[in-house]
Formats: C-alpha cells, sequence, structure tokens
C-alpha cells in the first residue's frame, strides 16, 4: 500500500516589514492597541510588481530543491489561496506550474481561507493513496495586501503576505506515513468572513465579524484538536510542535491553553508575520525548521480555521527525504 510523506517545507517572505506605526499614522489607533488586541507587531507586504503566484513560485523552489527531487517529477500541483493572480481563472496553480517548468500536470486551486494548507495536504494524501500520483507539491500563497481595505480598521491591521510550500510523496513506509487530516467546513456562517463577489456592488475586499468569528474559533479549533488527537490514541505528550494558524495571539493563546500545550510546544510567528491566511501553517513550519526546532521523525499536529467557514487539523509526520 502506498501512504504520504512529508517530505519538504519551504517558504518565501516579502522584503518590506509593515510595523505597527505604519498604521498608527494613518488611522486612530496605537502600538499597544494593536498588539494588545492581536499580538502582532509587524507584517510583510509584497512588491507591487509581485503577485502571488510569484510569491507561491519561491516557495516551491526551496521545497522541491529540499525534497530532492526535479519538477519533472511532480505530478500533481494544489495551490491553496484567497488573493488569487486573476479573478476565477487561470487558476494560480496553473501560474506557478509554468513559471517551475511544469507542463502536462494536473494543477488546481482551493479556496478554504486560512483553512487551504490543510485541505491542500488533505488532496495530496488522498490522491498519494489511491495510487493515482506520486510526488505533490502543495503552496499556500497570499497577496493579502491586494484584497485588504486599508481604511477598514477591523481588518488591515491583522493580515500581511508571504507562501510556503511542501513536497508530499509516496512511500512504502508506514512510520513515515502523515498520520491523519480531517477537514470541515459550515456555509451557514459565511457572513463572519468573506470577501463580496461578482453579486455584490461592494469592492473586494475582505470584511470579518471580529468578536463572533474570534469566539466560533476558539471554540472550534479546541474541538477539533481534541477529536483528531482522541481519534489517532494520541496524547499531548506524543506532538513535538502544536503549529496552529497564525491569526491572533489570543486565539492562539486561548486554544494552546485549552489544549494545555507546553511553551516550548506551541509555534508562533503572529507576531513577525500577521495573519498570512493559506500561507501561515507552512511559513511557520518552515521557520522552525531553518532554526533546527523541527527535526526528521518529528510529530507535528496544524490546526487552521477560515471563512466559509471552514476548519481542519492534521497529526503529521516530517519525514525528510535524505536520498
Amino acid at each position: 500500500m502506498s501512504y504520504a510523506a512529508f517530505r519538504s517545507i519551504g517558504s518565501y517572505i516579502p522584503d518590506e516589514v509593515r510595523g505597527n506605526d505604519w498604521f498608527v499614522e494613518r488611522m486612530d489607533t496605537s502600538d499597544e492597541w494593536i498588539t494588545k488586541r492581536t499580538g502582532i507587531s509587524e507584517r510583510r507586504i509584497a512588491a507591487k510588481d509581485q503577485n502571488t503566484s510569484d510569491l507561491g513560485y519561491e516557495a516551491a523552489k526551496i521545497a522541491i530543491q529540499r525534497a530532492n527531487i526535479q519538477t519533472s517529477d511532480i505530478d500533481l500541483i494544489v495551490c491553496a489561496t484567497i488573493s488569487p493572480d486573476y479573478y476565477c481563472m487561470p487558476s494560480t496553480a496553473c501560474l506557478i506550474a509554468e513559471k517551475l517548468g511544469i507542463k502536462d500536470v494536473m494543477a488546481l486551486d482551493i479556496s478554504a481561507a486560512c483553512t487551504g494548507f490543510v485541505y491542500s495536504l488533505s488532496v495530496a494524501k488522498a490522491f498519494i493513496e489511491s495510487g493515482m500520483k506520486k510526488n505533490v507539491l502543495i503552496i499556500g500563497a497570499e497577496k493579502l495586501s491586494s484584497i485588504v481595505d486599508y481604511t477598514d480598521r477591523t481588518t488591515c491591521m491583522l493580515f500581511g503576505d508571504g507562501a510556503g510550500a511542501a513536497i508530499i510523496s509516496s512511500t512504502q513506509n508506514k512510520d513515515e506515513a502523515i498520520i491523519d487530516v480531517q477537514c470541515s467546513a459550515d456555509g451557514s456562517l459565511k457572513d463572519l468572513l468573506l470577501t463580496p463577489g461578482v453579486t455584490s456592488d461592494e469592492a473586494m475586499y475582505m470584511q470579518m465579524k471580529g468578536n463572533e468569528t474570534f469566539k466560533i474559533a476558539v471554540r472550534t479549533l479546541t474541538s477539533d484538536v481534541q477529536k483528531i488527537m482522541e481519534k489517532n490514541n494520541y496524547k499531548n505528550e506524543d506532538i513535538d510542535l502544536f503549529i496552529p494558524h497564525q491569526a491572533n495571539y489570543r486565539i492562539i493563546k486561548a486554544v494552546g491553553d485549552a489544549l494545555k500545550f507546553k511553551d516550548e510546544q506551541k509555534v508562533l510567528t503572529v507576531h513577525k508575520y500577521g495573519n498570512t491566511s493559506s500561507a501561515s501553517i507552512p511559513m511557520a513550519m518552515n521557520e522552525c525548521y531553518e532554526d533546527g526546532r523541527l527535526k526528521a521523525g518529528d510529530t507535528m499536529l496544524l490546526d487552521a480555521f477560515g471563512g466559509g467557514l471552514t476548519w481542519g487539523s492534521a497529526l503529521v509526520k516530517f519525514s525528510p527525504n535524505n536520498n
């Protein structure tokens, strides 16, 4: 039987650092207020001539190189994004494939907001375990600065740009395999977090009902982790790194405290990058890898919640390909 192994991680972080002072100069707020409410001090902003596909391409190159494979080995590309280069088509995955020089390979986008990377992981796992694909490139890439209303105090301070990518490959060794991925959605809560589209006269900027979203996020994320841990007979001490979606420090802290994870297990990058939606988990994971905190054989617990509403969790062994 074929299993899906998480072989590599890579990310791309834009050069521009936008600190809280940028917002203080433009609206009625303060560094203290932003930090207290969100835990965010800085976020990265892509250049005007950089598109989401450019960010994803840079992250993908690193992930491919670290997986010790060639672009010709990739037989599926999945890109999670809510800030695509084009409206509806062509997909950002197709554009990244072109930049990588990959042709005649299936490429598709996933729209699951902040849960996009976990959804992509689930798709990759299913394709590999079915025997249909052998090496899947998954990407979470966002240029959220392109869909943020910088006069809306409830959203504009939260979001940043960036990308993360991973290679998921077929293995016969069950000990290397991704343990489990579970994803869910509830469209009845669509109005809490959305971007207006063709049926609306409003500008296509993100809108969020912050207080309601916060409460549901904490409850849902906590419950989802408990379910996947119980299902797979995992306990807290079995987890090396808990990598939640980096939305807001208060959410991360509330969920981490409720689940009773130790500080050394929690991964926190929201203070440096803000909320990068589908890119936040792979960006945080890549930072752990580059810092030496993520090592071969480690077990990661991923947890995300986003517009849709969508949510998902994953138990993942890090199994780099050292061949």
